[in-house]
C-alpha cells in the first residue's frame, strides 16, 4: 500500500516536472521570439529538433479522400471574392494551386464582407467534396481571421484566367502579374525542367558543380563580353562556364552546372537575352559526339515523363501538349540546308550559319515529313564554332558539334571538344588569339584530359517553346535586354 502511495506520488511529481519543464520551454520561446530578455530568470536552453508540422494544411492534404467531411484549417491569398447574396465565394490561391472556400450567411465568425482581394487570411471550417470547385473540394467557413491586408489596389487584374495586358505591363509589374494562375504556371513547368535535368543527370553519375561568374577572360571569345572593374583590374562576366566543365572532366568525368550566362549583344529580338540560364554538361570517355547528343535525348524523355506525372495541373492550365521526344533524328549542317531549299524554294544566303527563318524551315520540315519536334543538326562549319569545338578529322572545314532545335529554334549548342594539348594551342594560334588569361585552362590539357564533350540549353528558350509562347521574356522571371534592368 505504501509502496503503491510512493510510486503514484512519484507519478505525480514526474507528470508536475514534465508539465513545468514544457511550461518553462514555452515560455523561454516566447521569449526568444519577442526579444525578452531573461536576465535573472532561469537559464533554459532551448533545441530545435526539425521543422514543426503545421495545423493549416496545403492542398494535397486536403485532396485526400478521408479529409471530405472533417474540420480543417488552411491558409493563403485571396484570389478572388464572388457575392452571390446569401453565399459569399472566396477563392483563396495557395502554394498548390486554388482552393474555393465557401461563406454562408450567418455560419462563420468572419464576415466575408469584410474579406477583399490579396489578403490573406486563415479560415477553418468543413472540407466538403462539389466538383464544381477547382479540385473538386472546398471548405465551408465557420471561422477565420485576417492575416495582412493590402495598402492599395492591383495594378493588374491578376484573379481572371487570362491577362489581356500589354508584355510590357506584366513585367513592370512582374511579381504582381505571376500571382496570376495561368502566368505562375509557366515558371511550375520550368521547376520541372529543372529538376529533370538536375535529376537524370544524377542518375548517369554526374556531379553537380558551381563555377564562378567574374573572371579574367571569356570562353567564347568575341565582342559580346561585359566588361567591369575587379578591384582596379580587369574583368569580365562568364559567357558560359565552359572553360570550368572541361577543366572538372578531368576531376569527376562528368560534370553539370545550372547558372545564368552574360551576352552583351545589342539585339532587341523575341529570342534573345543579356543574361539567361543555361543547363550545361559536359562528360568525358565518351566514343564520339552522338554520346552527346543521346545523353540530351534521354534527359528529355526523362523530363516529359516528369512533367506529365508531377505537372499535370500545369500542363492542364496552360494546355500544352507535350512534344514527342522517343526519337529525334539527326541530320548534317549543309544537308539540312539544302532539304529546306529545294522543298521551300529558299535560296542559300550564308553556307556557314543557320538564319533564323532556316531554324524555323528546317523545324517544319521534320515536323512534316517525320512528325518531329525536335531535330539534331550536326556538323556545324568550323568558321563558326568557338576555337575548342573538335574538327571533323573527315573534313576539318567542319566540327563535330551540333544544335539542337526545338519546333524550328535553337535551345541547345554543344559537341565533342579539343582534348589533346598541342592541338588546341594550334587552333588558338590558327584563329589568331592569344593564350593570356588562359594558363590554367591549357594547363589543365597538358597533364592530360580524356575525350570529352559537353552542351548548354537555354532554359528560358526551351520552356517558350514548350509552353507555346513566341518571346523568350515571357519565360523569363525577371529579363534582362537592352532596355531593362528592373524590377
Amino acid at each position: 500500500m505504501f509502496r503503491g502511495f510512493l510510486c503514484a506520488r512519484k507519478t505525480s511529481q514526474a507528470n508536475e516536472n514534465a508539465f513545468n519543464k514544457e511550461a518553462r520551454r514555452q515560455q523561454a520561446k516566447y521569449a526568444i521570439a519577442h526579444g525578452a530578455s531573461r536576465n535573472g530568470e532561469e537559464n533554459i536552453m532551448e533545441f530545435l529538433s526539425g521543422v514543426t508540422e503545421k495545423e493549416a494544411l496545403e492542398l494535397d492534404e486536403l485532396l485526400k479522400p478521408e479529409r471530405i467531411g472533417s474540420t480543417v484549417k488552411v491558409n493563403g491569398a485571396v484570389h478572388t471574392v464572388r457575392d452571390m447574396g446569401d453565399v459569399v465565394f472566396v477563392v483563396l490561391r495557395k502554394r498548390g494551386g486554388l482552393l474555393q472556400c465557401v461563406f454562408e450567411e450567418g455560419t462563420s465568425s468572419l464576415a466575408a464582407e469584410k474579406i477583399r482581394e490579396a489578403q490573406t487570411v486563415e479560415l477553418t471550417g468543413t472540407l466538403s467534396a462539389d466538383e464544381r470547385a477547382p479540385h473538386g473540394v472546398e471548405l465551408r467557413v465557420t471561422e477565420g481571421e485576417i492575416l495582412t491586408t493590402p495598402y492599395d489596389t492591383l495594378p493588374l487584374p491578376i484573379g481572371k484566367w487570362k491577362l489581356k495586358t500589354s508584355l510590357e505591363a506584366k513585367l513592370n509589374n512582374r511579381s504582381i502579374e505571376l500571382r496570376n494562375v495561368r502566368e505562375r504556371a509557366k515558371f511550375r513547368l520550368q521547376e520541372g525542367i529543372v529538376r529533370g535535368f538536375r535529376d537524370f543527370l544524377y542518375s548517369q553519375q554526374f556531379t553537380e558543380i558551381h563555377t564562378p561568374k567574374i573572371g579574367a577572360k571569356g570562353a567564347e571569345g568575341g565582342s559580346n563580353i561585359f566588361k567591369l572593374d575587379y578591384f582596379h583590374r580587369p574583368a569580365v562576366l562568364a559567357q558560359s562556364p565552359q572553360f570550368y566543365k572541361q577543366m572538372m572532366v578531368g576531376v569527376f568525368d562528368r560534370v553539370f552546372e545550372t547558372a545564368p550566362v552574360f551576352r552583351a549583344e545589342k539585339h532587341n529580338t523575341k529570342r534573345h537575352l543579356n543574361e539567361y540560364t543555361s543547363l550545361d554538361f559536359e562528360m568525358g570517355y565518351i566514343d564520339s559526339f552522338v554520346d552527346i547528343m543521346e545523353m540530351e535525348t534521354g534527359f528529355l524523355q526523362y523530363t516529359m515523363k516528369l512533367l506529365e506525372e508531377k505537372y499535370a495541373d500545369e500542363l492542364r492550365i496552360l494546355n500544352v501538349t507535350l512534344p514527342n521526344v522517343e526519337q529525334i533524328p539527326m541530320v548534317r549542317f549543309d544537308r539540312a540546308k539544302q532539304l529546306v531549299s529545294e522543298k521551300y524554294d529558299r535560296p542559300i544566303r550564308n553556307p556557314y550559319d543557320l538564319e533564323p527563318e532556316e531554324e524555323s524551315l528546317i523545324g517544319k520540315y521534320f515536323k512534316e515529313e517525320y512528325g518531329a519536334d525536335f531535330v539534331f543538326v550536326t556538323h556545324y562549319p568550323s568558321k563558326k564554332r568557338p576555337f575548342y569545338a573538335m574538327d571533323d578529322p573527315e573534313d576539318p572545314t567542319f566540327t563535330l558539334s551540333f544544335d539542337l532545335l526545338y519546333g524550328g529554334l535553337e535551345i541547345t549548342t554543344g559537341g565533342q571538344r579539343i582534348h589533346d594539348y598541342q592541338m588546341l594551342r594550334d587552333k588558338i594560334a590558327a584563329r589568331g588569339m592569344s593564350e593570356e588569361g588562359m594558363d590554367q585552362y591549357l594547363d589543365t590539357f597538358k597533364y592530360g584530359m580524356p575525350k570529352h564533350g559537353g552542351l548548354g540549353i537555354g532554359l528560358e528558350r526551351l520552356t517558350m517553346k514548350l509552353v507555346g509562347e513566341d518571346n523568350v521574356r515571357e519565360t523569363t522571371l525577371f529579363p534582362r535586354d537592352l532596355s531593362r534592368l528592373e524590377p
